[in-house]
């Protein structure tokens, strides 16, 4: 691609008219105008269905989208949802961007739900349900199973799940159970035998997270399974004897999981956030209630009685409940219905140079683009040689999301271990990897690393290590530096890029960075790094506004971002601006979108996409045009409120022309995609692109992982 331009983007419209004859206070002013984050959000949930339907995803890939699709409505509910009820409740009538209250968005949310669940629920019994069963992968139904099979489930029943299983009554002795969130459950309707008046009476089972979902049934061939609750249910009269069972039924409770501390109450921050967790697993109040469909109304008030929920809180499903553990049939061993795997590239400069990171980073900055370069063999090597480099002396890291038996924390541990000054900022706030950073803490300050755990009244959200080594009787800082988190995990399933470098520009702010995650800096000389919440925020606004008093006929302004949300009004106010003064702007935003495009008088200079895949797109790449004085920078911050003004986050530049164009081709690959690219239309509505006759498929990961791992693709 040529060095300065992109030959995808077209002519822009410039209007000699601010703003087609409107005051450009009122267009920024009028909730006619955005498009409601929540609301935008489940847009995105309609998309990673879509992924489920889609047949150039493998069978199983399919399913586990339909199970992420569950995940994050159960995260929506705990955390979104969640928020809006409580602001009802405390009377709180501030209105969405769009112009609703929060009663309003909870009502929207509930019709829009409704028809994406009924979607669901079709893909799985109709699409991927039937094609499991053509690929040998069964489902059984407990009513259809033999003599003998049924003979074979009561013993395991005795043996093995009987004894595990704890009834709980209803009455004036026994009151209603604290139902631990997101379990799976069943609730009775039972009579005594000997009862003439044929009173019935309530129990409820959860079934234990120790029991294995899926039951396997010996066959000759493939794989075929039980859902544990349809064994429990046929063999309930074990569990209630002398008694006759008239219904049983599943259901699930989500909560409110929220954590909320009063930071600057809490004495022991860490001790406050296992408190925290501990209630919300059964605690805190209900806020979704999802029953079986053939579950009666009488059963269904009643459990919507105790857990203080309305009619609009319940939800019918037709299909299993708790979808997330079907997830564990990605662990089934049948290559050809799971993604074919791949060897992701050993950065040339690092192959190059195996025995020693140091000596590469010191020849140029190096650009990873993950998971198609190797986030072993570039952070994780970084990582590790720096705990046993004998010329290191010290290492700093900011912590958000680790994962389980994580490289990274062992690193740091050996680091410790062989005297060096070790510091890791722990985020304890990471929603819902709370529990698995207060462990690594702990094991962290075993190990003799200072754990610091970040700012009063911030997350810790930035992504960043630093090593300082000894050369030649001076000291020398080498960073890594990233959109993503220190992850193995995810950096296998995200899409993230970073860079490593030795650069002297940088090294001084990253200094004073950790010294501000300390509390003890108010240091304002930031050279290249652009903090928030002290500095982003204005940065980005004042970057889009500069590119629009540049923009010329002659030269015209270009702002090319790849980001996952944008919720933020002043950003979104600035973006609106700069479109009107003729800038052309293209958005690839993965998620949530509050600012329609292509609106005539408003944004007609702007368009929004989103790309879904194999992958979760979580790279956030900023490019500016400038006057043709290119400026890229990359971020672990979106274009939201939260993180640009509540979080502490780094957007640092991309200094070296070989990295700039590297991150140029990953947007012109991502603009280029016209497979798995949405577009945003102007009535708030998704589309995907129709593909001209003779026009080839492009899929921007294919291509990249193509590009990238051409020669180590394994078979």
């Amino acid at each position: 691609m040529p060095k300065g331009s992109f030959p995808l983007v077209r002519k822009t419209n410039s209007s000699d008219l601010d703003m087609k004859n409107h005051s450009s206070h009122e267009i920024l002013k009028s909730t006619s105008n955005y498009i409601n984050r929540e609301l935008s959000l489940l847009e995105f949930q309609d998309r990673v269905l879509e992924e489920a339907r889609d047949k150039r995803h493998p069978l199983l890939e399919r399913l586990k989208f339909i199970s992420i699709f569950s995940s994050n409505l159960d995260e929506f509910f705990m955390i979104r949802v969640a928020g809006l009820k409580s602001q009802v409740v405390a009377g709180v009538s501030d209105l969405s961007y769009d112009g609703l209250t929060p009663s309003e968005q909870l009502v929207r949310i509930r019709e829009r739900l409704l028809p994406l669940y009924e979607k669901q629920s079709d893909i799985f019994n109709q699409e991927i349900v039937p094609e499991l069963e053509e690929n040998n992968i069964v489902i059984h139904r407990f009513d259809t199973l033999t003599k003998r099979d049924k003979a074979y489930f009561k013993r395991y029943f005795i043996e093995k799940i009987f004894p595990i299983l704890t009834p709980l009554n209803l009455g004036p002795a026994h009151p209603f159970p604290r139902l631990i969130e997101r379990s799976l459950n069943l609730a009775y309707m039972i009579e005594d035998r000997h009862d003439q008046k044929h009173e019935q009476r309530i129990a409820f089972l959860q079934i234990p997270k120790s029991l294995p979902r899926f039951l396997p049934l010996n066959r000759k061939t493939g794989y075929h399974f039980v859902l544990i609750e349809q064994v429990i249910k046929a063999y309930s009269d074990l569990l209630f004897p002398g008694m006759n069972i008239k219904v049983a039924n599943t259901f699930r409770v989500t909560r409110d999981a929220d954590i909320e501390i009063a930071e600057d109450e809490a004495e022991d921050l860490l001790s406050e956030i296992e408190e925290q967790i501990k209630s919300r697993r059964w605690g805190r109040a209900a806020v979704k209630l999802e029953v079986s469909g053939s579950m009666p109304d009488v059963l269904v008030s009643l459990l919507k009685e105790y857990l203080e929920l309305t009619k609009d809180d319940v939800y019918t499903m037709n299909r299993p409940l708790n979808m997330p553990d079907f997830m564990s049939f990605l662990k089934l061993d049948i290559p050809h219905l799971k993604d074919r795997p791949f060897t992701a590239r050993i950065l040339p400069e690092i192959e190059s140079k195996p025995s020693s990171i140091f000596d590469a980073i010191q020849a140029g900055d190096l650009m990873m683009h993950h998971p198609f370069d190797s986030f072993s063999n570039s952070t994780v090597k970084f990582m590790d040689q720096a705990a046993n480099d004998e010329n290191v002396v010290a290492i700093k890291i900011t912590l958000y999301r680790t994962g389980g038996d994580s490289p990274i924390i062992a690193a740091l541990q050996k680091a410790a271990e062989n005297g060096k000054q070790v510091t890791a900022f722990v985020e304890l706030k990471a929603r819902f990897d709370e529990e698995n950073n207060i462990i690594w803490a702990r094991e962290l300050e075993q190990a003799g690393v200072h754990v610091v755990y970040g700012i009063l009244g911030l997350k810790t959200h930035c992504k960043i290590a630093m090593v300082v080594r000894k050369e030649q009787d001076k000291l020398k800082t080498y960073l890594h530096l990233s959109t993503g988190n220190y992850n193995q995990t995810t950096a296998r399933l995200y899409t993230d890029t970073a860079i490593l470098t030795s650069r002297d520009e940088y090294s001084l702010d990253a200094v004073h960075l950790f010294n501000y995650l300390t509390g003890h800096s108010m240091y304002h000389g930031w050279k290249e790094f652009v903090i928030a919440p002290l500095q982003l925020r204005n940065r980005t606004i004042d970057l889009i506004e500069r590119e629009a008093e540049l923009h010329s006929d002659e030269t015209p302004g270009l702002i090319i971002a790849k980001f996952n949300s944008l919720a933020h009004r002043g950003v979104i106010q600035a973006l609106y601006k700069a479109s009107n003064k003729g800038v052309k702007i293209i958005l690839i935003i993965r998620g949530i979108c509050c600012l329609i495009p292509g609106k005539e008088g408003v944004s007609e200079n702007i368009e929004v996409y989103s790309i879904l895949g194999r992958f979760l797109e979580h790279t956030r790449i900023f490019y500016f045009k400038n006057g043709g004085n290119e400026e890229i920078y990359m971020s672990s911050a979106d274009w939201m409120t939260r993180n640009l003004e509540k979080r502490v986050e780094l957007m640092f530049p991309i200094k070296d022309d070989k990295n700039k164009e590297a991150a140029k081709e990953i947007l012109e690959a991502y603009m280029k995609d016209n497979v798995k690219s949405w577009k945003l239309r102007s009535d708030k509505t998704y589309s995907q692109p129709s593909l001209e006759e003779g026009e080839a498929e492009f899929i921007a990961q294919d291509f990249l992982m193509n590009k990238y791992t051409s020669n180590r693709i394994k078979n």
